[in-house]
């Protein structure tokens, strides 16, 4: 069953003794008593199948208001915190902020964990079952990329999380929704008036976050993996031309290093992952303004 065809009621109840979510990679035990998080999760989570419970959950994540007392917290300046099988990596956070702390808490579980994979800090997209990945850095315009080419011609397979498999080199896909901040919210909504979008939230660390309803498609081909063919380092500059430049691949090995959460750590197989898929690319950096031309350069992409 998918979580959105739940009754309201059953929903609330399972979530408040952990629901399992099935997003592909991993199995997620949801857990909260918070009503406006059990709503954002049916809007943001309603294509992903959930489990009848009981069986084992890669990542166990509760989010709920601070145990103790509450005084007049209860009704004034309500506040929520995260708890990871029980640790409490987060500060209580206004209780607004449940679903963005619900996603981050979602991330550093995979990101501290999922050591199967060689994991990069990435947007990917899949087309013609080859891979596109958009390695991410700050205010570089990677999930706005990513929600704009999702949204059209693409297959979404992470706004965050490139899961690169050691022993062949493919990638599996993770679609969960997609954050957008600040501006972004408001460009997405223009370029795909039918997108469904979380209620934004103020104020984060961040800025203004929302977040984009993953296509219905790209949930139920979660299990089909893709093998990359393109790594495109993205910048978006206002009023710039569009314009993509090779990168040879030495520079694009060393920067998609970089933007790894787990190559260090994995040492000699983390490198032969990483060598293997660079060596199967071919490596851009993109400078673009218009999310059109944007489209149009990155889906006339010849194959290496």
């Amino acid at each position: 069953m998918k979580l959105g065809a739940l009754p309201v009621a059953e929903l609330t109840t399972r979530l408040a003794r952990g629901l399992d979510v099935d997003t592909g990679p991993f199995v997620v035990r949801v857990e909260t008593e918070i009503p406006a998080l059990a709503e954002e999760l049916r809007l943001l989570y309603g294509d992903f199948p959930v489990d009848a419970g009981g069986g084992l959950a890669d990542f166990h994540v509760s989010v709920r208001r601070p145990a103790g007392p509450l005084g007049l917290r209860r009704w004034w300046r309500q506040q929520a915190m995260a708890y990871l099988d029980d640790a409490r990596p987060f500060e209580p956070l206004p209780i607004i902020m449940a679903v963005p702390m619900l996603e981050w808490s979602i991330n550093w579980c995979a990101a501290t964990r999922a050591n199967q994979y060689v994991m990069i800090h990435a947007a990917v997209l899949e087309r013609d079952g080859r891979a596109l990945v958009l390695p991410g850095v700050t205010g570089a315009g990677k999930s706005t990329l990513c929600a704009s080419l999702s949204l059209r011609d693409w297959r979404l397979l992470s706004d965050e999380f490139a899961l690169i498999r050691p022993a062949d080199g493919l990638v599996d896909p993770w679609p969960r929704p997609i954050s957008l901040k600040n501006a972004s919210i408001d460009v997405i909504r223009r370029w795909a008036p039918d997108a469904r979008l979380s209620m934004p939230v103020p104020n984060t660390n961040k800025g203004t976050v929302a977040h984009v309803r993953p296509p219905s498609l790209s949930v139920a081909r979660a299990g089909e993996p893709a093998m990359p063919a393109w790594v495109v380092f993205p910048t978006f500059a206002r009023d710039a031309a569009p314009h993509l430049s090779p990168l040879p691949r030495a520079r694009a090995f060393f920067r998609l290093a970089a933007c790894s959460f787990n190559y260090e750590s994995l040492g000699l197989r983390g490198f032969t992952t990483l060598s293997r898929m660079i060596d199967g690319c071919d490596a851009y950096e993109f400078n673009y303004s218009s999310l059109d031309d944007a489209r149009s350069l990155l889906g006339a992409l010849p194959l290496p």
